[in-house]
């Protein structure tokens, strides 16, 4: 069998995957089976009746159940319930036609009840066997001789007992069902966490060895890398002694191989104090000391590039448990981040604020400010716009003031330039909550 030939029932198989659909096609079967089988047995002459169409037409109208439960499956329950109602007239039509209470067309309530109890639950089950019940009293009572009330009462008990049953089993295994879905969707959503943090695990041990071999590496670098710059510096010294055009220009390259070799000397020297971040010794200092300190330690270069630097400290600011280098290296990452953003005339600010549960920070430029496209990028390791930059000076800052329990943020001041401010906390979570050893 080719796929093509496959497809209709395949698709057909799709259809009947929803519970409804499985439900309407079940008791289309039965009901037709069941009135075909009942129609086999010869009625009274005055009873007859043309079996073949109502087989026909009633198997028509199942079709039809069909198609609106799969056209229109939001509305499934109520057409089910009409369903059983018109089920019920018609099977106590056939009844009143064909002999009343002597009728054998009353078995077809046995599994009109018992497939909507299965569908419905044990109380509608009921209810239809109740209704099936008055309805075959009807007809007894239409279609002379009456037969009293012991047969209906039978009638809606042998029905009621078995719907009540299958509807409490079919509820039960419902409830099961749900449950085992519900545990599978648990299951998969486990296996692919465990998945992915097993795919992050290697990549995690594979980062892991990378990280360790590329520290082998920058550690080994240095000593070509002092040799080179001892190296370019004598022969500085012997191209400017001499004169000449060609000495000109070969100072000029000596200067450039200088210059690129203190660039790689400066990205080995962050790369290795950010891979060997050093553990924090926390002691009392003053913050303000500290940014006056600072300040009068950048001036001088900033004043060489025509820049001018302005501290303005809160009094207020109290002692602080620090690492004084770290925290002192954090803040120049941030300084030399602005002073590298202003040109000529520019102004570089560095503040201290206390809100008495923290200690602001904040080091603010009259640059241009952050674009909008470095933005989401701006702490990430190794990425710099600058053409001599490293990339690690704000990770290293970020993971400075991270170890002091503390936060970094910045904002962008409209035609003003930016600000990065660090806060730290007066107590540190990890001073109040000690580590067990």
């Amino acid at each position: 069998m080719t796929s093509g030939e496959r497809k209709p029932w395949h698709a057909i198989f799709r259809l009947l995957e929803r519970d409804e659909r499985v439900f309407a096609v079940l008791l289309a079967v039965v009901m037709v089976g069941g009135l075909s089988t009942l129609g086999l047995v010869p009625l009274r002459p005055r009873h007859r009746i043309d079996l073949y169409w109502l087989v026909f037409w009633f198997a028509a109208y199942k079709v039809g159940i069909f198609a609106l439960v799969t056209v229109n499956p939001r509305a499934t329950r109520a057409i089910f319930v009409g369903a059983l109602a018109i089920d019920l007239l018609i099977v106590f039509a056939l009844l009143s036609l064909t002999g009343g209470a002597d009728s054998l067309f009353y078995l077809l309530f046995f599994p009109l009840v018992a497939i909507n109890a299965y569908y419905f639950g044990p109380w509608v089950g009921l209810g239809a066997a109740v209704v099936a019940g008055g309805l075959y009293a009807l007809a007894a009572w239409l279609v002379p001789p009456w037969a009293g009330w012991t047969p209906p009462l039978l009638l809606a008990a042998f029905f009621g007992l078995p719907a009540m049953t299958l509807g409490l089993v079919a509820e039960r295994e419902r409830r099961a069902r749900n449950e085992v879905e519900r545990l599978n969707v648990e299951l998969t959503g486990t296996l692919s966490r465990l998945q992915t943090a097993q795919q992050e695990l290697l990549v995690a041990e594979r980062m892991a060895t990378v990280g360790r071999l590329s520290l082998k590496v920058a550690h080994e670098v240095r000593n070509p890398i002092s040799a080179i710059e001892l190296n370019a510096e004598l022969l500085d010294d012997i191209v400017r002694d001499r004169a000449g055009k060609d000495m000109d220009e070969a100072a000029g390259l000596v200067t450039a191989i200088r210059d690129q070799v203190n660039a790689l000397d400066a990205l080995t020297e962050e790369y290795l104090a950010f891979a060997r971040f050093p553990k924090p010794n926390f002691e009392e200092e003053s913050v303000n000391h500290l940014l006056q300190e600072l300040a009068d330690f950048i001036r001088p270069v900033a004043t060489r590039q025509g820049l001018s630097v302005q501290v303005e400290i809160d009094p207020s600011v109290p002692m602080l448990e620090v690492d004084r280098g770290l925290l002192r290296q954090a803040i120049l990452n941030l300084v030399k981040n602005g002073l590298e953003a202003l040109s000529s005339g520019g102004a570089l600010t560095i503040t201290s604020h206390f809100d008495a549960e923290a200690i602001e920070i904040a080091v603010s430029d009259t640059g241009g400010g952050i674009p909008e496209a470095v933005a989401p990028r701006l702490f990430e390791q190794f990425f710099t716009t600058k053409p001599q930059g490293t990339g690690l000076g704000l990770s290293i800052a970020r993971q400075i003031v991270e170890e002091h329990d503390g936060e970094i943020r910045w904002t962008n001041r409209p035609g003003r330039g930016a600000t990065f401010t660090i806060r730290l906390p007066i107590k540190r979570a990890s001073a109040a909550h000690p580590a067990h050893v």
